[in-house]
């Protein structure tokens, strides 16, 4: 943890800095960014939701310790240090078990974060800012900060027991944009008010001392607030430094904090460069990702079609088609039931729900039928330029191999670079600009 905050004092003392971090849980896409970590001498910061991960496995059925083994194997697979790969765990709090009492969801919770400390995560985000079933809307600062206090204590002293000292770092926050994007087709995205910071940090800050916590609240590295970027099915907010410049001058007064800006999937390049430069200095990504893991196989599904016999297709479009009418737990409330346009939204929305079905053994199965169909056979230089040109103007060049698995991960790729030259690679003269 030392190197990530080594990164957030610079960012605080103006160098245009920061890091992303990619939360996710599909093998391809947590090896792009640890790839692109190889690729840049850089460190890597990878996180598990609550919703993925949890003490009953989450839908990827995996509890924290198998996440733990699962992205540890692919580093030491492509020989990245461990001692720089940092786990993180996002939105840990009641948000899997909303519906229940706001008592029964704080003892999950409370079950949820031993078991991410235990496991090794370094990183924790603290996220009661959810109302249960008998909660009173909304949530006052005063019952969030309490929630993550006492979940804050079952990670201090969950940590001290299995490792001996506690070494955590937290992010705290209130006004936390849900996971995977906004459900509503909203026309703009708010900036949090600094006063709306300024209480947060307050509160947490006066009952984490109450609760005994004063050492662990030193070590809060970062608050979520709203940066005015977000996403929807088919919209992408832009962020407007000029509208968050308060927040800006607002953090750089406060020691040792950053802000953590989530859903900045989808920004153009210069987005996450001024994000960068006004403090928010951690960005929260996923959804691009397996965004861009769609888009490659989906492409290669479209070559697959020009170059296989009908009948010895893999068909992965159609069998994602039917998985998904199968079982819409996934998708169904964050897309339009009445839209005349709902295989567009289950396809290609940017909220990708139909990351939640790659592992799903049908899909699994047509993926594998995909990728054997087209590595039997070359693919011909016409159709990669016609359905993935930036992967054959690299294979062109000699720079990438023509095979499925190599253009994924190119794919996936162009999308960490862009995170990855925010971060780590502007020069300082644009640092100073």
């Amino acid at each position: 943890m030392n190197e990530l905050i080594k990164i957030l004092q610079k960012n605080k003392s103006g160098e245009a800095i920061g890091i992303y971090s990619v939360c996710c849980a599909h093998p391809l896409v947590i090896e792009a960014p640890i790839k692109q970590g190889l690729k840049d001498d850089s460190l890597v910061l990878i996180e598990a939701t609550a919703n993925q991960v949890n003490q009953f496995g989450g839908y990827t059925g995996m509890q924290p310790s198998d996440f733990v083994t699962f992205v540890s194997n692919i580093a030491n697979r492509l020989g990245y240090p461990i001692n720089r790969l940092i786990l993180g765990g996002d939105h840990l709090g009641p948000t899997c078990w909303v519906k229940e009492s706001a008592s029964a969801a704080m003892d999950k919770s409370k079950v949820l974060i031993e078991a991410y400390v235990a496991a090794g995560f370094k990183k924790i985000h603290l996220d009661t800012s959810m109302q249960c079933a008998d909660d009173e809307v909304p949530l006052t600062d005063e019952i969030v900060a309490t929630r993550a206090a006492e979940l804050c204590t079952v990670a201090e002293t969950t940590v001290k027991r299995v490792f001996g000292k506690s070494d955590i770092s937290y992010i705290i926050g209130t006004e936390v944009p849900p996971p995977g994007g906004t459900k509503e087709e909203a026309s703009s995205s708010s900036v949090t008010p600094v006063e709306n910071a300024q209480a947060t940090l307050d509160t947490h800050k006066k009952i984490f001392i109450q609760h005994g916590l004063e050492d662990a609240f030193k070590r809060v590295i970062g608050m979520v607030v709203q940066p005015g970027v977000e996403f929807n099915n088919f919209k992408v907010f832009i962020y407007n430094s000029a509208k968050a410049q308060p927040l800006k001058d607002f953090v750089a007064s406060v020691d040792n904090l950053v802000f953590e800006a989530h859903s900045t999937d989808y920004q153009p390049a210069i987005s996450y460069q001024e994000l960068i430069k006004d403090h928010f200095a951690i960005l929260k990504v996923g959804p691009q990702l397996t965004f861009a893991l769609r888009e490659a196989l989906f492409a290669l599904s479209y070559i697959e079609q020009e170059l296989t016999a009908p009948d010895a297709q893999s068909e992965l479009i159609s069998v994602c088609e039917k998985v998904m009418l199968d079982d819409t737990n996934d998708w169904q409330c964050f897309y339009p039931s009445d839209s005349a346009h709902l295989k567009l939204y289950k396809r290609y929305s940017f909220s990708d729900r139909i990351r939640y079905y790659w592992h799903r053994p049908e899909i699994k199965a047509a993926i594998d039928k995909l990728l054997n169909n087209l590595t039997e056979q070359p693919i011909p230089l016409p159709l990669l330029s016609q359905f993935m040109p930036y992967q054959y103007e690299d294979v062109l060049l000699g720079e990438l191999k023509n095979s499925p698995i190599d253009l994924i991960l190119h794919k996936i790729m162009q999308v960490t670079d862009t995170y990855a030259k925010a971060c780590y690679f502007q020069s300082s003269d644009e640092a100073s600009s």
